[in-house]
């Protein structure tokens, strides 16, 4: 299975722990509630883009991880290229004129962030990740037939700063900026593959919608959203 499938199946695991954990009083509060928040689980699907080559490339992934007291999160996530990197890199000898080549990745990641300020509505904070994955090379014949070179592995850190908007109080909607630095790469392979970093983010709360489905509340309501 590949790295995306590993995280569909635990944001599955957290899915199905999520009743027990909240009667345990973990991750149910609101932005409305009157108590302190202590652990909840924050599911992010996480859209990168990066102009790498002269081609803006998409970079799809998912993080799940735990918040503490509003303010720290940390946890595991998982991204793959939609498509690939035109490469710079010659064509290995032995294949045709005409061949193109381009590169292809996939990482985990470890991740942490700090929430710099915010309110019930909005937020501003600094996710840093650090990156574990492989990289290969892909070459198109002119005959349309495909080669692959040897999978290499990589290593990578990406600081950012990004912003989200709740819509509704289980979900939210942001974006940002940051920058990827490939590590322990040849000089080429990291000029190839680092850059800066466009983010789009879907941020689901599942201790909310929890809150919000066991209290038979609306969906789409506006309620606690409207405090400061």
């Amino acid at each position: 299975m590949n790295y995306f499938t590993h995280l569909l199946l635990l944001l599955l695991v957290v899915l199905a722990a999520r009743p027990a954990a909240a009667r345990r009083g973990l991750g149910v509060a609101s932005p409305d509630s009157s108590q302190e928040r202590h652990r909840r689980v924050v599911v992010q699907l996480d859209q990168r883009f990066s102009p790498l080559n002269g081609k803006l490339v998409g970079i799809y992934g998912m993080k799940v991880g735990v918040e503490w007291r509003g303010r720290l999160r940390a946890g595991l996530g998982g991204y793959f290229l939609s498509g690939g990197v035109p490469a710079r890199i010659k064509v290995p000898p032995g294949l045709p004129v005409g061949t193109d080549s381009e590169l292809r990745f996939r990482y985990v990641t470890v991740y942490g962030e700090y929430v710099l300020v915010g309110t019930p509505r909005w937020e501003v904070s600094t996710p840093t990740q650090f990156g574990y994955g492989t990289v290969f090379s892909s070459f198109r014949l002119p005959n349309g037939d495909r080669q692959q070179s040897p999978i290499d592995h990589i290593w990578m850190v990406e600081p950012s700063v990004v912003g989200h908007m709740r819509v509704f109080r289980w979900i939210g909607v942001g974006a940002g900026a940051g920058y990827r630095q490939m590590l322990f790469l040849n000089q080429k392979e990291e000029r190839e593959l680092s850059g800066i970093i466009l983010i789009g983010r879907v941020k689901l709360f599942l201790g909310d919608l929890y809150q919000i489905v066991r209290g038979r509340e609306r969906l789409l309501s506006q309620s606690g959203l409207l405090k400061e």
